[in-house]
């Protein structure tokens, strides 16, 4: 008796050690699988070649003239579902307004009518659905009406077009492929059109194409230039290269210099065209509150400022970008195991624009905390009381009712 007790306890022991066994190479193999997949992740080539950057600190707090209100909530949105990524405005003399969208199309806005114009591209049935259709159906930018009442618009694939508003005829001024100084364009974006007819605009990198707009951010790469375009020559030359993602600008009111939204870093500077420092760069503003895009004048003087995302200290860890950016090969990783088309889910819709004095000082902004007219604004427009606000995605048009 005494002996099958004890055969029975070394069975008990028997059993405990074979499970524990089980466990522990179940344990092994967990990990083994992991270190595989590890390894195998860090082994696929990542697309982006990134380079470190580092804010000057962390994001400005909101106080101030930053200070957090609703007032970007007095609005209303227009051609829901109609107009997806309105993201630059401009108009005639008789009020109408012209805008491009996501599926490359033109449009004219009378009255609250919308009126298509033209294609920029291809007129296929999947535009507008994915941007890996954007290269041939083309995506129009920055557009600007010149003194003969043509518009002249940036498609940020296909190059600089001159389109008549009434007819929708095309012509091409300069294509993308064939670009500037034996770079061709990479997403052309930004556009303004000086008083003597010359055209200014911003090929954001001639790397990425707009579609993977968020791995150019991500790379942090000065691959971004701006350019200009004579009407009469047809000759094209740069201004100023070695740009981190320039994207919208604005002349001053006497054309002496302008100013010039770089995204990816959250810079705006000011490049001197007359004077004693024409041709160089200065930083007006840095280390801003969020990611500017286009910059646009108002009929107080003042430069608007959009802002595509905002950078908003967090309660426990600083913003994405300011995380990732010391880090290239965090940036090489993150890239490889979330898609592109996730990183929108990370982004907050917040709806900000930001006003600046003449020399760049910030004066005053506007708030959505709730994306309840608007986020992710591209333009700020002013068509007599009314701000046409832009977008690159969303599927209508904001519009501001006042600047209250």
């Amino acid at each position: 008796m005494i002996w099958d007790l004890v055969n029975g306890s070394e069975g008990f022991h028997s059993s405990d050690s074979a499970l524990a066994s089980t466990v522990m190479t179940g344990k092994q193999a967990v990990k083994v699988v992991l270190l595989a997949v590890a390894v195998g992740v860090y082994l696929i080539p990542s697309p982006i070649e990134p380079e470190p950057f580092i804010f000057e600190g962390p994001p400005p707090a909101l106080v101030g003239p930053l200070a957090v209100n609703t007032r970007l909530q007095k609005g209303r949105r227009l051609f829901a579902g109609q107009l997806k990524g309105p993201e630059s405005f401009t108009a005639d003399q008789n009020g109408n307004v012209y805008t491009g969208t996501v599926d490359g199309k033109l449009w004219r806005i009378t009255n609250n009518t919308l009126t298509f114009i033209t294609h920029m591209g291809q007129n296929l049935s999947e535009c507008g659905t994915s941007t890996d259709y954007e290269p041939v159906c083309g995506r129009p930018h920055g557009l600007r009406l010149d003194s003969h009442g043509q518009l002249i618009v940036a498609d940020s694939y296909l190059g600089l077009f001159k389109v008549d508003p009434l007819t929708g005829e095309k012509t091409l001024l300069h294509s993308s492929k064939k670009g500037a100084d034996g770079i061709p364009f990479g997403f052309l974006n930004g556009l303004e059109i000086s008083k003597n007819g010359t055209v200014l605009f911003t090929d954001s990198s001639s790397r990425w194409g707009r579609r993977h707009v968020r791995y150019e951010v991500l790379e942090t790469n000065h691959l971004g230039r701006l350019l200009s375009y004579d009407p009469e020559s047809g000759r094209v030359q740069t201004l100023l290269d070695s740009l981190y993602m320039p994207n919208g600008f604005a002349f001053s009111a006497d054309e002496d210099f302008l100013l010039l939204a770089e995204t990816s870093i959250g810079r705006i500077s000011r490049f001197w065209l007359k004077g004693p420092k024409a041709g160089t760069v200065e930083t007006v503003l840095s280390n801003m509150i969020g990611y500017p895009d286009n910059i646009r004048v108002s009929d107080r003087g003042t430069f608007l400022v959009g802002i595509n995302t905002v950078r908003f200290r967090g309660r426990l860890f600083p913003p994405f970008l300011d995380l990732l950016g010391p880090y290239p090969a965090l940036k090489r990783f993150v890239v490889k195991i979330i898609p592109l088309r996730w990183y929108d889910a990370l982004l907050p819709c917040y709806g900000l624009l930001l006003e600046l004095g003449p020399n760049g000082e910030l004066l005053d902004s506007l708030h959505d905390p709730t994306g309840t007219l608007t986020w992710a604004i591209s333009d700020i427009f002013q068509q007599k009381e009314l701000y046409y606000l832009g977008s690159t995605d969303l599927p209508f048009l904001a519009v501001l009712e006042r600047w209250s």
